[in-house]
């Protein structure tokens, strides 16, 4: 499948930014539910002010999501390439350790069947 201009449809981009679409929409609606939770009992507001106060509130909102999602995503990347290292250092002393067992091993049964058939 090709994208307009003849190149190739990154589905996987695609697929981020209609769910980043959606979280911020999802935000959104949270954020003005919230601000409208808020305004109901504010009889004294004129429609003016109310409908101002709502837009802030949202634009605050989606900011502090923004954010949010930002420290989140940043923690992942830390927390992926802690695990990534370890990963490694195991995976490491793993081959280290069947290397060593195999070298033993190739080592010993030479020795081992001589004994055994001297005997």
């Amino acid at each position: 499948m090709t994208a307009m201009r003849g190149r190739p449809l990154d589905t996987r981009a695609l697929i981020n930014e209609v769910e980043g679409h959606l979280l911020i929409e999802a935000a959104r609606e949270e954020g003005r539910a919230a601000v409208a939770q808020c305004t109901a009992h504010l009889d004294w507001l004129t429609n003016d002010q109310r409908e101002e106060i709502e837009r802030e509130f949202v634009d605050m909102y989606l900011g502090l999501c923004r954010l949010s999602w930002q420290r989140t995503a940043s923690r992942a990347r830390e927390v992926r390439a802690e695990y990534e290292t370890v990963y490694r250092r195991l995976r490491r002393r793993l081959v280290t350790g069947c290397l060593s067992v195999a070298l033993v091993a190739a080592t010993a049964l030479p020795i081992l069947a001589a004994v055994w058939s001297d005997g």
